[in-house]
């Protein structure tokens, strides 16, 4: 890879051996990552080369305009993993834990141009339908029951006991699954981000149960995202629905349940943020959209591929070469948000949901789910408070995310 190499200027990042370029995984990178992202910008200005698991090149985007100039323009950067060069030429094996964030795929993400159209009509049009039939309600079942679990204990971590939870148990409801799948498709998607040794073979277990699925909706039809996609007027095949299946799956319970817990958190550590959702005098999508300002729920989204050799940011970016998208980087861009105090209110224009033709199409039934579980929650437990100093909370990252480790509270019974 054609990259800047300065093996004196690594500021304290986590660094591969005799390289100089930084590692974007491992015991260091999980501890800092907004820092990583500030000085991998202050040495590479808006793009920077750096390391993915097993030391696969790739580049950062870090900059807000250089990653909508990606994301809109799917003829000079391909969601097309199968002209990657580096998967091409033998360096990355089918093994790769990158394979199920990165590789290529029979759904809508991998495709550009009339393929994604075809597939991607199918997901909205599925997405579209299972969100008229009751995600709210099915969100208020859910959570209610969450709650009555832990409600006379007077304490619980709403990490752990809730926002893990509740967006899986909803999406189980709108796929079409057994609730009682829950917990397996929970640890699998969490292992599958994380990355490691494990994220195989939790691909593979997730992709299992989902084409299981597959198969007893073609015979047991019902109102249900599988059925949906089964029946669409596009013909997806068996392996199109799975792949679409898993797609949903793993990006809406792992967003949304990041961006609960980081909801959660902003809210318990902002007195006035609280007693305002309390009262009714604050609406909880103005705090949703401050948190998907300042943490959104997927901190680096894989991945993009040079279609051609271009310049990006100042460096020179070759054909097939690897794009990962800083959109917690972006949104904190100082050159499109010079102070990161003042408030974003009312402005939408941030990075978490990506933008252009690979937007998320399935945001507002997260935010549905996140709209209720917070209602429900504020509601049910008077006097709802953090049991631990806020300075105590933290956060472990991977590459692709940050997630609060607890979030432990107490509340009147």
């Amino acid at each position: 890879m054609s990259a800047p190499h300065d093996p004196g200027a690594t500021g304290g990042c986590p660094v591969a051996h005799g390289t100089g370029v930084t590692r974007l995984y491992g015991p260091e990178a999980s501890t800092d990552p907004l820092g990583i992202y500030e000085q991998l910008r202050k040495e590479h200005g808006s793009v920077a080369p750096v390391l993915l698991e097993g030391d696969v090149p790739a580049w950062l985007v870090l900059g807000y305009r250089d990653n909508r100039r990606v994301l809109d323009n799917p003829r000079q950067f391909s969601r097309d993993a199968r002209i990657w060069r580096d998967w091409r030429d033998g360096r990355v094996s089918e093994t790769s834990p990158l394979i199920p964030m990165v590789g290529w795929r029979p759904d809508c993400v991998s495709q550009d141009g009339e393929p994604h159209r075809r597939l991607r009509g199918a997901v909205t049009d599925g997405l579209l339908a299972a969100s008229s039939r009751g995600v709210r309600r099915h969100a208020t079942h859910f959570a209610t029951k969450l709650i009555d679990a832990f409600a006379d204990a007077g304490r619980a971590d709403l990490v752990a006991d809730y926002a893990e939870h509740l967006p899986m148990l909803v999406l189980t409801r709108i796929l079409g699954l057994p609730a009682g799948e829950a917990q397996r498709l929970i640890e699998s998607c969490a292992e599958v981000f994380k990355g490691g040794e494990g994220a195989l073979e939790h691909n593979a277990r997730i992709m299992q149960i989902l084409s299981e699925l597959t198969d007893r909706k073609r015979t047991e039809p019902g109102s249900d995202f599988a059925t949906a996609l089964l029946e669409h007027p596009a013909g997806l095949d068996h392996d199109e629905v799975v792949s679409h299946l898993r797609l949903v799956l793993i990006a809406a319970h792992t967003t949304t349940s990041n961006l609960l817990g980081r909801v959660l958190h902003m809210v318990l550590t902002d007195a006035a943020r609280l007693s305002g959702l309390v009262s009714g005098q604050l609406n909880i999508s103005s705090v949703v959209e401050e948190v998907m300002w300042d943490t959104p729920p997927l901190a680096v989204l894989p991945g993009r591929f040079a279609a051609a050799d271009l310049e990006l940011g100042g460096h020179h970016i070759q054909e097939g070469e690897l794009l990962i998208m800083g959109l917690a980087a972006g949104n904190l861009d100082p050159e499109v948000r010079p102070d990161a105090d003042v408030a974003v209110q009312g402005n939408q224009s941030h990075l978490a949901f990506s933008s252009g033709p690979h937007e998320c199409p399935g945001q507002n039934i997260g935010q549905s789910i996140i709209e209720i579980g917070v209602d429900v929650l504020l509601h049910r437990l008077p006097g709802l408070r953090l049991a631990v100093p806020a300075e105590e909370l933290s956060s472990t990252a991977s590459t692709w995310e940050s997630r609060l480790d607890s979030l432990p509270v107490e509340f009147a019974v």
